[in-house]
């Protein structure tokens, strides 16, 4: 089967969605789709931070309530790459459309059930036992999300605007921070404390019910990637005329068993493009998820300011993430993670101290530059992932390393957080902690290639550290 991938169309019948219409569609499908699931993910983190201590392990300590609350919350990062593996598997074997579909409807099931789950009060130890199962649903359900979106957009996307398409996926996980904490700061505001606690922080949970819905309805109206569409089709025809493998030097048919394919040719990759991504969810759930919890705890600043806040601070987040997708088909995807990174170890070292002012300015410069940090750190990674692998490996490959990262900096990091700061007394040691995850994910990145432009169609995959004269940021001409 033939594709013109200059426009998108096959001739089996594969819409031509390079135009701006087609284009248009599948990014709204992966914005949506993606906002939706990540506003689940973060419902929890909020919640953890806020109410769950309280609602699952009333018999603790408020330190160790929290840190039980935490942990729970760590165990979707556990779960994200066993779905990356899962749901990337029937993504390179079956196509991205599908899977996708699958696991949107998990997450949303999942987060509508916890709006359901009674607390301790009334279950006892059952309560947060089949909370952690619900979590691990959860997190099995991202872990095929974000692989699946982001294929979706790199495989139809022009070459020279892939960075820019793959903006809109980054995107998502913005909206969705915006989403849930609008909605559990408005609860906040207009709740008193006991209702917000006994039934108030359940309705962002059972509202996920509706945006499932609709995100169910943009994304059924899809078709698959042209991209895949051959890949299947070469397959179904040597199937047919008894020709398997590669040998006639075609195009390359999927693997049987695709994690094991990158497992064994793709690990380095999968390990660099891990610990390179570590510090980005490090960055976001310390200056957010656990900022939240220490604020309010324990410097006594109160819920609904610092909610309203941190919703100030998101179009920074959102701006960012903008200019450094589409910088990064200008300036290369690897560069642009490399400058964003260096400047976040640097704020590292500020954002602590600057919240432990206790000054609402200090507090939103703290808030505000972090977000912008992440934005510009995350921006090019709906791209610069799925460019690292095959084909028939690429969403398991891009959606396990997106996922490996996120155990080593989002579910292991407010565990850590809360424990320094038990030990010492304050969160200055953290962000000695976060700088130095920081400065380990810029080496990972120095020893990965860089990527912008290669053909996703024709699998030219980068050997090494390819060098290539491009215009820099920071202005002026440099290697790479």
């Amino acid at each position: 089967m033939a594709i013109d991938m200059a426009s998108g169309a096959s001739e089996q019948g594969v819409p031509d969605l390079g135009s701006g219409e087609g284009l248009g569609r599948v990014a709204v499908a992966a914005f949506v789709g993606t906002a939706i699931e990540f506003y689940d993910f973060f419902l929890y983190g909020m919640a953890a931070a806020l109410v769950f201590g309280r609602e699952f392990f009333p018999v603790l300590t408020p330190v160790n309530a929290l840190l039980a609350a935490f942990s729970v919350y760590a165990v979707a990062f556990v779960a994200r790459p066993v779905g990356a593996v899962v749901f990337g598997h029937f993504g390179d074997r079956l196509g991205r459309k599908a899977v996708l579909v699958a696991s949107l409807v998990m997450m949303g099931a999942s987060t509508a059930a916890v709006g359901v789950l009674p607390g301790y009060g009334r279950l006892g130890g059952w309560a947060p036992a089949i909370l952690v199962v619900l979590r691990f649903c959860q997190g099995f359900g991202l872990g095929g999300e974000w692989g699946g979106a982001a294929l979706l957009l790199a495989e139809y996307a022009p070459v020279r605007r892939r960075g820019r398409y793959a903006g809109y996926l980054q995107l998502g996980p913005c909206a969705g921070s915006v989403l849930a904490t609008a909605v559990f700061l408005v609860l906040s505001a207009g709740l008193s404390e006991s209702e917000f606690a006994r039934w108030g922080w359940r309705l962002p949970f059972l509202g996920s019910l509706v945006l499932v819905g609709m995100g169910l309805f943009v994304r059924l109206r899809i078709s698959e990637t042209p991209v895949f569409a051959e890949v299947a089709a070469v397959a179904t025809a040597r199937a047919a005329d008894g020709t398997g493998g590669e040998a006639d030097g075609g195009a390359p048919v999927p693997h049987a068993v695709p994690v094991l394919a990158v497992l064994r040719e793709h690990w380095r990759t999968v390990l660099l493009g891990g610990g390179a991504l570590s510090f980005g969810y490090a960055l976001f759930y310390l200056t957010n998820t656990y900022a939240l919890a220490y604020a309010t705890d324990q410097l006594g600043l109160g819920r609904t300011m610092m909610l309203t806040l941190q919703l100030l601070a998101a179009p920074a987040g959102a701006l960012a993430v903008w200019f450094s997708s589409g910088g990064s088909d200008r300036w290369g995807r690897r560069r642009t993670v490399l400058v964003a990174t260096a400047a976040a170890v640097c704020w590292s070292l500020l954002f602590f101290p600057l919240l432990e002012s206790l000054r609402p300015g200090l507090v939103l410069l703290a808030t505000v530059a972090s977000a912008a940090l992440m934005g510009l750190l995350l921006g090019p990674v709906g791209a610069y992932l799925p460019e690292l692998f095959p084909t028939r490996v690429r969403y398991t490959g891009a959606a396990l390393t997106y996922n490996l990262g996120g155990v080593v900096g989002g579910g292991t990091a407010p565990l850590l957080a809360t424990r320094l700061t038990a030990v010492y007394g304050t969160a200055t040691p953290v962000g000695w902690y976060l700088a130095g995850l920081g400065v380990a994910s810029l080496l990972c990145l120095l020893l990965l290639p860089e990527t912008s432009g290669v053909d996703l169609a024709a699998d030219q995959r980068p050997a090494g550290r390819r060098r290539r004269r491009t215009p820099s940021p920071l202005g002026g001409g440099s290697a790479l």
